[in-house]
């Protein structure tokens, strides 16, 4: 399986990918986007199974990432891992599809909670 992580701060993109492996998702492989634009056409370009993404990034948002992916048609499994919470934030996800909503910091704990069901 392939998961796609996307993320504007490569720090962040690395913690993800290493919380994924602690997580007990280590055999799936990881492609990173460095921006919206890049996680929109990563998607169209590499068929993740997942995808992960922050919310703030450069050239896209990751809402205007996901509103562009179902508008298009597809729907690859999205969701957000992000500092940033307000309700409207997490009703506009939930509205546009998103699976999931993780609030950083975050534990491999949690990405074993929120991921097992959607990667087995």
């Amino acid at each position: 399986m392939k998961i796609l992580v996307a993320d504007d701060s490569r720090v962040m993109r690395q913690i993800v990918t290493r919380t994924l492996r602690q997580a007990g998702f280590g055999d799936h492989d990881v492609v990173e986007a460095a921006d919206g634009r890049q996680a929109f056409d990563a998607v169209n370009a590499e068929a993740p199974d997942l995808v992960i993404s922050d919310w703030n990034m450069p050239e896209m948002t990751g809402i205007e990432v996901l509103n562009a992916l179902r508008a298009g048609g597809s729907r690859v499994p999205f969701g957000f891992v992000t500092s940033e919470c307000t309700p409207q934030m997490q009703q506009a996800a939930q509205d546009a599809g998103a699976l999931f909503f993780i609030i950083k910091p975050f534990t491999a704990d949690r990405f074993t909670e929120v991921f097992t069901p959607i990667l087995g």
